[in-house]
């Protein structure tokens, strides 16, 4: 006999079903990471915003942030327009897009590559856009469109010959980076040669170059690497499905679909364009692409943070090293790379001792 409930008995309430409750955790992991992806891109423009001011209002000609704001907002005295608009924020915006550049290649790498030691610089794909661009600095004797065009064949070469080499092989590993270290330090000897053949005057000003210097920025040389982030940054939005994908590895991204090694030539023809844009105005600018992601991916607390965190953390780092290139030691301006170089260095060395441990 079937029992009956009875009028006035509590309606029993179906219990949920285990599959049902993991869903719901996961659904509300993914909101709370979003989130906080959110909340550290704010702060961390918030903290660029800031990091422009005090680059406008510090200097031999000192200005109050206050005034610096009035000058960005319209306003503001004649001189103090003039001295900012033209000399001073140049230099911050091209530190921003720069910054921002360098870090998207290195999240790229580092995603593709599923290796924390890929980023652009040491697996020498700014390396190869150096030497084109010095070739192109010395022997041609020509600047402009040109270089950026020499940048990025330079950067695609040696991207394309890492994906020729590591087809079918395992990334993670240091004979990965490794391989990546010995193009660098190939193409290190080949600007030396460069450098040395060519006249000091020119060598002189191309080896400030390759030390990564935003000295003397202008316009044109903005709107060049914001123009490569133009390119980019829709690419980058399209590719978000795969890349995620990718994440999980190759053969989970296989199952869902994704044609792995195409999804990875695309990938890194976006970074060699980001590579290319901000190496050709600024030369190599050590490190930021490689501290930029894990730093972000630290903030968010996530092992892939969004990629806009990743920008926003490149263009503090950049600028933050920029003003301290400038004002650190009274009387000296230091290239940018320089304390990009003297962060990046130890950082570097804790990767590689964290790895052998490991």
């Amino acid at each position: 006999m079937t029992a009956v409930a009875t009028a006035g008995a509590p309606a029993t309430a179906p219990h949920p079903r285990p599959h049902d409750e993991g869903a719901t955790l996961v659904r509300a992991g993914r909101r709370r990471r979003a989130r906080r992806a959110r909340v550290v891109t704010l702060v961390a423009l918030a903290a660029v915003v800031a990091l422009v001011l005090v680059s406008l209002a510090l200097g031999t000609y000192a200005v109050s942030p206050a005034e610096a704001w009035a000058v960005v907002t319209g306003q503001g005295a004649p001189l103090d327009r003039t001295i900012l608009l033209e000399l001073r924020l140049p230099r911050a915006l091209l530190a921003v897009v720069v910054g921002v550049a360098f870090a998207l290649a290195g999240g790229i790498f580092q995603t593709v590559f599923a290796n924390p030691l890929a980023s652009p610089d040491l697996l020498g794909v700014t390396g190869g856009a150096t030497v084109a661009a010095v070739w192109v600095l010395l022997v041609l004797g020509v600047t402009g469109p040109l270089v950026g065009a020499a940048a990025f064949a330079g950067a695609a070469v040696v991207a394309g010959g890492l994906l020729v080499l590591t087809r079918g092989r395992d990334l993670t590993g240091h004979r990965f980076v490794l391989t990546g270290v010995g193009v660098a330090f190939m193409a290190s000897g080949a600007v030396g040669y460069l450098l040395s053949r060519a006249q000091v005057q020119a060598a002189q000003s191309a080896l400030v170059w390759t030390a990564g210097s935003l000295g003397a920025a202008r316009w044109d040389e903005v709107a060049l690497v914001a123009g490569s982030l133009a390119l980019a940054v829709p690419a980058l939005v399209a590719a978000s499905r795969p890349l995620r994908a990718i994440q999980l590895g190759p053969l989970a991204a296989t199952g869902l679909g994704v044609r792995v090694e195409r999804t990875r030539a695309g990938l890194l023809a976006v970074a060699v364009v980001l590579v290319a844009g901000a190496t050709a105005v600024v030369g190599p600018l050590g490190f930021v692409a490689l501290c930029a992601p894990p730093l972000a991916r630290r903030l968010v607390r996530t092992g892939a943070p969004a990629l806009p965190a990743v920008g926003a953390v490149g263009a503090v780092l950049v600028l933050a090293a920029d003003l301290i290139a400038q004002h650190a030691i009274p009387g000296v301006t230091l290239p940018t790379g320089v304390v990009t170089g003297a962060v990046g260095a130890p950082y570097l060395l804790w990767l590689l001792a964290r790895g052998v441990r490991s």
